[in-house]
């Protein structure tokens, strides 16, 4: 089990920065969250970070619909387009959502975005049907493995709403998304759910290839050791069960308190690796 950084958790950081930060941190390798910037999409690039910074990447996350221009122009395009990135830079996973259940338009406001429902997007449906024909081919295609990511309940009149298809919503759908052969199992959005992920990962079993490591308190993507959920027991079964793949912090930026000088995120992501080691029992 290695314990690698989502560039994600500081996406407002330029991803040097976020490779600097983790290489001081110590952490065996990082996550590329692809974006809108060419810095995160480019192999030649990359690979300089990988060599300056003497971190590889074995986790590539898919970019989000909103965020696919020049990159496969639609969710499932831009999953074939990140598994050839994969390819180039030896990445072991690539990262990528379930398909919502409705469109969606993305509002951008001052300092902040908002996902509002769109009854006239069909990405959506042509997503759903790209999975139904196309995926089990594109795994065939790539050594990378194609790991589908469980998603958060969103909040209506203070209800939950699931958004997407397959989702792990409750016990009783926790197995839905086993359609799927490699699961990226996200903590965080398990929580939201009021889900357990040590019966996730037990039932989910070796199809988890990834996880996105982050607790829930009420808000998403806190720190590994600050909430409600049990991720110390998790990562314990894990290492028994001989896990070999990567576990990836991916917090929110306020919980690595962004804007901070530079020793002080590196303190805060000091703390959580050691204490997912600890856990992992590898101290």
């Amino acid at each position: 089990m290695r314990f690698i950084l989502s560039t994600g958790s500081l996406y407002s950081y330029s991803i040097d920065r976020v490779f600097a930060l983790a290489a001081e941190a110590g952490f065996d390798g990082m996550e590329l969250l692809i974006d809108h910037r060419w810095d995160t999409r480019q192999s030649d690039y990359l690979q300089q970070l990988i060599e300056r910074h003497a971190l590889p990447i074995p986790a590539l996350h898919s970019p989000f619909s909103r965020n696919c221009v020049g990159w496969g122009e639609s969710e499932y395009g831009a999953v074939a387009r990140t598994a050839r990135l994969a390819s180039e830079l030896g990445s072991q996973v690539v990262i990528h959502h379930l398909p919502t259940r409705i469109g969606v338009a993305f509002l951008q406001t001052a300092g902040s975005g908002l996902l509002l429902p769109n009854p006239f997007d069909t990405q959506n449906r042509r997503y759903v049907n790209w999975i139904n024909e196309s995926y089990v081919a594109l795994q065939d295609s790539t050594e990378a493995l194609l790991c589908i990511e469980n998603l958060p309940a969103m909040r209506i009149l203070n209800m939950r709403v699931n958004p997407a298809h397959w989702n792990a919503r409750s016990r009783a759908t926790l197995d839905d998304i086993t359609r799927f052969p490699h699961i990226t199992l996200d903590t965080t959005h398990l929580g939201t759910w009021g889900l357990d992920p040590v019966e996730a990962y037990s039932r989910w079993g070796r199809r988890v290839k990834h996880v996105h490591l982050s607790n829930y308190d009420g808000s998403e993507h806190r720190r590994p050791e600050d909430g409600r959920l049990r991720l110390d027991t998790l990562l314990a079964q894990m290492a028994a069960d001989g896990y070999a793949y990567s576990v990836s912090l991916e917090l929110h930026p306020d919980a690595l308190e962004a804007g901070a000088p530079d020793s002080r995120i590196v303190e805060l992501l000091r703390g959580s690796l050691e204490w997912c080691r600890q856990a992992a029992g590898q101290d």
